[in-house]
Parts: structure tokens; sequence; C-alpha cells
């Protein structure tokens, strides 16, 4: 073989080589998912609970807030990844808050599976000071327990986000309707959060304090749909502990579907209203949190990865506290969604029809010119084009007979006995749950991992 001809072929030989794709570059690309949200709503105990205990052991003082206590908040992530981070909210409070945090992964009651508790850092600092009117996110921390997220074996599952915040942390920020029971360790009682049993934390809450948002580190592929609203979507009459909201629904069926690729983010407040209130501050709280405009930014548009925000919102408008006119409501709902735009503009913002509330028991609620303006609002969110498609619930609940909700989604599946025709219970949350037509949440196809170029076969050379 010529010199000439041997040149070439190495030549070429360096080009392909050249051209293959490096071990780092096949790796598929990640990015943070929101898999857990808890909207925060106020300073405790302004709000709208189900199922709580009395809290007069646990937190003597509201103005005091906890006094050199642990918190053991459960929550159950969506979406599952090997390193998740955390977002601590001080939004509503008064003072600075510190806190250590552990995340584990939780066994039963207070108590962890043994050896999954792991510290969490803060910018590399082992606690974090919190403003008021301020959020911060943790670092990234490992999950040893979570090495194979797309196994499924971890779908269900709840963590424990456990941490102390030493001295008196004024006004406690929190999320009244948790509808799963969280532990308190006594006042005075110092830091627990490391520690993995049971005994340190004998108050129980069915709320959560501080801690707003949680992050799965996820394939680029996966996302996160929002669900935003009020008590509908927050779950009141559901079951406690149940997960069993309409959200919760939703997302076991989009797992079954899809896989480890989706989480649905419960971003509802009991009480919550579009328009009002006017006015909300720590000195003038309102029982169903800030706005939905004024709480956009905190619980929709700063959380990670998100794709879809189904929007179900507008009866307490209407109620007797709120009495907003039709038109105050759909100009808000318009500026919201132009804001959603704006700032996600890949998101697809879908309007869920509002569910009947005529005849109802609570007192704010029921009368024929609420349910009126629901119609109207409801005509709006069908036809108006500002929503990119529209969920009818309003179809699954309502009763054509009496136009109420149907007589199988009132009973109370909380706590017993009636409920308010105004809330469905678990049998009607599940409906609409699976009325959801889940093709139009269906992720894209995740990208192949590009295959290394194969080397030539070395020629054979006759001499």
């Amino acid at each position: 073989m010529t010199k000439q001809p041997v040149a070439a072929f190495l030549a070429a030989l360096f080009l392909v080589l050249c051209a293959a794709p490096s071990q780092a570059a096949d790796e598929p690309k990640s990015k943070w998912v929101t898999s857990w949200a808890g909207s925060v709503q106020g300073p405790y105990p302004v709000g709208n609970p189900s199922a709580q205990p009395d809290m007069k052991l646990a937190i003597p003082s509201a103005e005091a807030g906890a006094r050199d206590q642990s918190f053991r908040m459960i929550l159950k992530p969506e979406l599952w990844g090997r390193e998740a981070r955390l977002r601590f909210s001080n939004a509503l409070g008064a003072k600075p808050v510190t806190a250590d945090v552990h995340i584990g992964l939780q066994q039963a009651s207070s108590a962890l599976i043994a050896g999954t508790n792991q510290p969490v850092s803060f910018r590399g600092r082992k606690s974090v000071t919190v403003k008021p009117g301020e959020s911060v996110w943790s670092d990234a921390v490992r999950l040893p327990f979570a090495r194979n997220p797309k196994s499924g074996t971890l779908a269900g599952r709840k963590v424990a986000v456990s941490f102390h915040v030493p001295g008196e942390s004024g006004p406690m920020t929190w999320h009244a309707k948790a509808l799963q029971t969280s532990y308190l360790t006594a006042p005075g009682a110092g830091s627990k959060s490391a520690d993995e049993g049971e005994a340190a934390f004998p108050f129980s809450t069915a709320s959560w304090f501080f801690l707003d948002a949680l992050d799965m580190r996820a394939p680029a592929a996966s996302q996160a749909i929002v669900a935003f609203g009020d008590s509908i979507t927050d779950g009141t009459l559901s079951t406690l502990n149940g997960d069993d909201r309409w959200p919760d629904v939703l997302a076991r069926r989009l797992r079954a579907a899809y896989g480890n690729r989706v989480s649905v983010v419960n971003a509802g407040i009991g009480g919550n209203q579009i328009a009002g209130p006017k006015e909300y501050s720590l000195q003038k709280p309102f029982a169903g949190g800030p706005s939905a405009l004024a709480r956009l930014e905190r619980d929709v548009l700063t959380l990670s990865g998100v794709s879809h925000v189904i929007w179900l919102e507008g009866i307490n408008d209407f109620s007797k506290n709120g009495n907003a006119t039709v038109e105050a409501v759909q100009a808000a709902m318009q500026e919201g969604v132009a804001r959603i735009r704006a700032r996600l503009p890949r998101a697809k913002v879908i309007g869920a029809t509002l569910t009947p509330a005529l005849g109802s028991t609570n007192a704010s609620h029921g009368t024929p010119e609420q349910d009126e303006k629901r119609k109207q609002l409801n005509s709006f969110i069908r036809s108006s084009g500002v929503f990119d498609a529209a969920i009818d619930f309003d179809r699954v609940a309502s009763d054509p007979a009496t136009g109420q909700l149907k007589p199988e989604f009132v009973h109370n599946t909380t706590t017993g006995g009636e409920g308010d025709k105004l809330h469905p219970n678990r049998l009607g949350y599940v409906a609409m749950g699976m009325s959801i037509d889940i093709e139009q949440f269906k992720p894209p196809a995740a990208k192949p991992a590009s295959k290394p170029v194969a080397k030539p076969a070395a020629k054979t050379v006759k001499p």
C-alpha cells in the first residue's frame, strides 16, 4: 500500500472519530420540574383547614408562632427524580425565620425509613434564614432511595420534610387545607429534624407550614400541570390522607398512561377569589388568601417545568362575600391568562367550568343570582377563545333535573354527615378527574440518545 492511500485512510478515520458524539452528549438532558406544591395563603390560623386537630398545645400563640420546635411536613411527590430541591416561604410572615432542614422517606405516621433522612443545604450552608415576604430554594439534595425513578416503585410514596425553627418565628406562613396529616414537636423541644423516629413528634396537623414547593430533577421531556383554583381544587370534602382530589385522580391517570414524566401540581386555596380581595396584608388577611392575580407569580409563574395550567375558579367571586360582577371576573381571567402566556409562552392554559352551588347550605353561597353569574362565566370559559381548551366540570357535576350538585356528590366524605351542596365529595372528585381527556397532556417523545458512530473495519492490506 502506498503512502498516499494510507494517509487518506487515516484522515478519513480522524474525521469520523471527531464527528462521533461524546458520552456526555449522549446522556439525556434534564431540568427541574415541580413535583408538589402547597400554595401559601396567610398567617396561621387565617384560612379554611379541613379536619384540623386542636393545635393549642403545639402552637399556644399564633402571634409567637413556632418556638424552638421542629416540623415534619408529609407530602406526596407526583414525579420522582434522583435529586430534589425545596422552596421555603415566609411570604406572609412578619420576621425572619431560620430553619435547618432534612428530607427522608416516610414509613408511617411521623416515622421515617431508616437511613433515608438527608440534610438539605442552602448555598452550601446547613441552615437558611428567610426574610419576611420572601421565598428561598434549597440546593439540590441527592435522594439515595430514588435510585431508579422510572421503575414505579416510589409512585404514591410520601416524603417527610423536617425542619427546626429556633427562637420564635412570629406569624407563620401556611397552607390551611392540606388534607394530609403532618407532625410537630412540642414547643421548646429543639432540633429534631435529623431524627428518624416518631417519638419526638407527638402533635399532628392537617396543614402545611412554611414549605410551598418541591422540585425533582427529571428528563427534559417531563412536564408539570398546575391545577390553579379554590377549595374545589384544594379538595374540600375529599378524604383526609386519601389523595383523592380531582388533581390527584388526574395525576394517577397520567402516570398510568405516560409513566414518570408528568406531575400535577395542586395550587388550590380554599376560599380563593380571582378578582378579590382588592387588599391583602398581614394586618388585613383574608381566609381565602391573596387573589388569584396577586398570587399568580408565586403559585404558577415561578414553578418549574410548567406545560399546562388548568384554571377552575370564580364561584367565590359570586358569593355574598365576593359579590363581583361577571364582567370583572372575566376581565381578571383575561389578565391572568395574558400574564401566563407572556411568561410561559409554550404553556397551554385550559379553563374549567364551575360546578354548581345552587341551594347550598353554606351561608355565603347558593342563591339564584350566584348561579346565573356562574352560568355566564361558564359560557365565557367555553366559547370566548381566551383559553386554549375547556374542561366541562359543570356537565359532570350538575343534576339536569335540579341544576344543583348531583345528589350522590353531596354527602360529606371528610368527617361524615351531610355535605353543603357546594363542594363535591370523593365520588364527585373522582368523576371530575376521570372525565378529563388526558391526550391533551401527552408529553413530547423523549429524544433518543445519539448512537456512537461505529468505527470502520480495518482493511486487509496485501503487501
